[in-house]
């Protein structure tokens, strides 16, 4: 049933979603995602900073972006400086280095509520893609182009498709927890 399609395709997508937002969360180790969706201020356009520069990690406690414009260094700088990241670039000539600290336990508590924060937008965006199925299958009811044992089956498959979405959010939630306190 093409509902059941749409709704997998849709739980995909908000998996790729966290698993993009838990990326970018800081655990003490180097590593490019941390800051590629950081959005610069580029001659006026919001520009995420993958597509203005290239970004390594050389050591695991230092970040190297190396704009290709170098006109970029400076809104590259002021975007890392003005984002949630808690993250202090250092320019040197046409390379930006950010240092990453060691986390502190109140940044690692604070960490573990952001990832529980995600892990909640996630669910209502899936609750959201799930109450979209059983609307329609409800409205293909309704029409009489369903029966009503079929209707339930599907609602049955469909919550437990949900189930094992949201048991796979979870876990991907739990890992990076984990990180977070093991780091």
């Amino acid at each position: 049933m093409e509902t059941m399609e749409k709704l997998k395709i849709e739980l995909k997508k908000i998996e790729e979603f966290l698993k993009s937002e838990l990326s970018s969360l800081r655990i003490g180790r180097a590593t490019p995602a941390l800051v590629e969706n950081v959005v610069v201020d580029y001659y006026g356009a919001k520009t995420p900073l993958k597509q203005l520069a290239s970004i390594s990690a050389p050591e695991p406690r230092m970040l190297v972006i190396e704009p290709w414009d170098k006109n970029a260094v400076q809104p590259i700088e002021k975007a890392i400086l003005t984002s949630e990241l808690g993250l202090s670039p250092v320019v040197d000539k046409n390379l930006i280095r950010v240092a990453i600290p060691q986390l502190t336990e109140e940044r690692r508590g604070s960490l573990v509520k952001i990832v529980g924060a995600k892990l909640e937008e996630a669910k209502i965006k899936a609750r959201g893609g799930r109450d979209e199925a059983m609307k329609e299958i409800n409205d293909a009811f309704a029409a009489k182009k369903m029966a009503e044992d079929e209707k339930f089956k599907t609602k049955e498959k469909i919550q437990r498709i949900m189930d094992e979405s949201n048991k796979h959010l979870e876990n991907m939630a739990a890992v990076k927890e984990k990180e977070i306190k093991e780091t």
